[in-house]
């Protein structure tokens, strides 16, 4: 039940919503440790699967939407969605006005900076970043990648839904 005073509207209006997109190629403990870091400053987190058309897929999109939905599935404030759009048109169809991010190293700090400044232009989208725990920084989804191609063990990387 709404508090006395509060209509659906007003809700909707006043609910801090963020976008945490990327390919999620598989998604990994850094990434969840960001998104549960996450719900601490957002009423509603959108897990956004972005297509990329310049990678390669390693996991199909559509298991990796299931297992994100399936780490989460106790979380109501978390929703899991594909889309095939700029971040900032599927933030504008979702009326999110923050984009969540993490970064792990100085390197991907340069990425994120211009990506926020251009999401910030394009879509007048405040981007929040959260940095990775020490524990998490040297995982990638790339890394994960290349220990699965491999036949490697990737247990101490993802999430135990993913195992």
């Amino acid at each position: 039940e709404l508090p006395s005073g509060t209509n659906e509207h007003t809700k909707r209006t006043t609910m801090k919503k963020a976008i945490f997109p990327g390919s999620f190629d598989p998604f990994t403990l850094g990434h969840y440790d960001i998104v549960n870091r996450g719900l601490a400053l957002f009423d509603e987190i959108i897990i956004g699967i972005g297509r990329n058309s310049t990678k390669k897929d390693t996991f199909p999109i559509r298991e990796r939407e299931e297992a994100i939905r399936k780490i989460f599935k106790d979380e109501p404030r978390i929703r899991v969605e594909i889309y095939d759009c700029l971040t900032v048109d599927f933030a504008k169809q979702h009326d999110a006005k923050f984009i969540l991010r993490g970064i792990r190293c100085v390197e991907d700090f340069e990425y994120e900076r211009n990506m926020a400044e251009a999401n910030r232009q394009l879509g007048d989208l405040e981007t929040i970043i959260l940095y990775t725990h020490p524990e998490y920084a040297h995982i990638s989804s790339t890394l994960v990648r290349d220990l699965y191609a491999y036949g490697k063990d990737v247990t101490a990387f993802v999430p135990n839904e993913l195992r």
